[in-house]
C-alpha cells in the first residue's frame, strides 16, 4: 500500500486535488484578504494577486501589502524592492481595462513612486514605471562620434 491509502479508510480514496487543489489561489490568506477589502472587479483582485505573488516569491520585495483605493475602486500594493528603499504604489491592471488619466493621477497623488502593472491573460506581468511630469532619460553611456555618415547620403534632387 502506498502513504496515501494508507492514511485513510480502506473504503476512502484519497484524490491528489484534495492534497494540492487546483484552486489554491482561492484559499491563499492574501487572495482572502483582497477579496475582503470589496472591490467589485473580480479581475482585478486576481490581478493584484498575481503581482502580488510576482513582487514576493519571484523579486523578493519587503513589507508588500494590499489596500483599497476608494476613489478607483482597485486593489492597490505597497511594497519596498529592498530593505530600506522607499515604499512605492503598485496599481494591477488586467489587460482588457482602460487606463485613465485619473487613475494616474489618484495614484501619484498619494505621494509615493509608482509602478503601472499590466498583467495578461496568460499571467505575463509587464511592469511600467510612471512619474509626475516628464524624467529626462540618463546620456548614453560612453562617448557618441559622428563619423561623418551624413555627408554620404545623396540629396534628393529638385528639378
Amino acid at each position: 500500500m502506498n502513504k496515501v491509502t494508507e492514511m485513510t479508510e480502506p473504503t476512502d480514496t484519497l484524490c491528489v486535488d484534495d492534497l494540492f487543489p487546483h484552486n489554491w489561489i482561492l484559499h491563499h490568506p492574501m487572495y482572502l484578504q483582497m477579496q475582503n477589502l470589496d472591490v467589485e472587479d473580480g479581475a482585478q483582485v486576481h490581478a493584484a494577486f498575481l503581482v502580488y505573488m510576482d513582487l514576493t516569491e519571484v523579486r523578493h520585495w519587503k513589507d508588500v501589502s494590499s489596500l483599497k483605493c476608494p476613489e478607483l475602486q482597485v486593489v492597490l500594493l505597497e511594497g519596498r524592492e529592498k530593505e530600506g528603499a522607499p515604499v512605492q504604489s503598485i496599481l494591477p491592471l488586467p489587460v482588457h481595462q482602460d487606463l485613465i488619466h485619473k487613475s494616474v493621477r489618484t495614484v501619484l497623488d498619494r505621494g509615493f513612486p509608482m509602478l503601472l502593472c499590466v498583467v495578461a491573460s496568460d499571467s505575463t506581468l509587464v511592469y511600467q514605471r510612471m512619474t509626475d511630469g516628464f524624467v529626462t532619460p540618463d546620456p548614453p553611456a560612453g562617448q557618441i562620434q559622428d563619423h561623418g555618415r551624413r555627408q554620404h547620403r545623396k540629396r534628393r534632387q529638385q528639378h
